[in-house]
């Protein structure tokens, strides 16, 4: 009888003491793009980033004024406003390694054959509340279309673009970007996590774990500073977005 007490007492503090501190986990910003070959938000980077064994590669989405979503990070490129361009003015403008401007259709026929690494998609805000959600509509049936529901996750600074996800999408992982909210008050919202500049944590310190209370996922960026790097892993958030993802995984490995 002791000695069964004993195990349980071990096992009670081992699925604690893992459930409480469970490994840190890396999301490349933009894909991994700081190397040779690669550029931000190009399918090189996205392929990069399932290479070197992350989490997940963010990526930045916008929609053309006929409805075609691109991946790109500014609501610009080379001069033509996306928002307002039609995607055959925008359609053969290149990045900075040579490849041309990719759709989402593209970067999720590619995505889905990355088996393993999570797509962390960003919806940009737009101009127009109309546009956002005509956004919202085309990528949900891009990503139902290639049956990617478990593959995709969605992250946005529009709130409306982030209630409108919540509402179509239900069963999504949705997580904010600017940092006014407070984690109840997201939950409250329906949201499933938070994803805050590492400064808000800094000015909030009681967030991080206030939101893991809440049952919310904690998502930090980005972080390319080594020493920002370890504080936020000894703070137990779930993820850390960085352009700098083979070094953080060597962190988190010593962690």
């Amino acid at each position: 009888m002791k000695k069964r007490l004993i195990l349980s007492v071990l096992l009670t503090a081992f699925l604690c003491g893992s459930s409480a501190f469970s490994q840190t986990k890396v999301i490349a910003h933009r894909g991994y793009w700081d190397c040779e070959g690669s550029a931000q938000n190009s399918i090189t980077a996205l392929n990069k980033a399932h290479e070197v064994g992350v989490y997940g590669s963010e990526f930045d989405v916008l929609i053309t004024a006929d409805g075609i979503p691109v991946v790109n990070h500014n609501d610009s490129i080379q001069g033509f406003c996306i928002e307002t361009s039609l995607y055959e003015e925008i359609k053969d403008l290149k990045l900075k390694n040579g490849e041309v401007l990719p759709t989402l259709e593209d970067y999720l026929i590619q995505g889905k054959q990355n088996k393993g690494t999570q797509l962390i998609l960003e919806i940009k805000p737009h101009k127009r509340v109309v546009n956002e959600d005509r956004a919202v509509t085309a990528i949900l049936a891009l990503v139902q279309k290639y049956q990617l529901e478990d593959h995709v996750e969605y992250i946005s600074f529009s709130m409306n673009i982030c209630k409108e996800l919540i509402r179509r999408a239900p069963a999504a992982q949705v997580a904010y970007l600017r940092g006014e909210v407070s984690p109840a008050d997201l939950k409250v919202l329906g949201f499933t996590g938070l994803d805050y500049h590492y400064k808000v944590f800094e000015k909030n310190p009681t967030w991080i774990q206030e939101a893991k209370n809440a049952g919310l996922t904690v998502n930090v960026w980005t972080v390319d500073d080594p020493a920002v790097m370890q504080s936020m892993i000894e703070q137990n958030v779930d993820f850390i977005t960085t352009d700098k993802p083979e070094q953080l995984k060597e962190i988190v490995k010593k962690n």
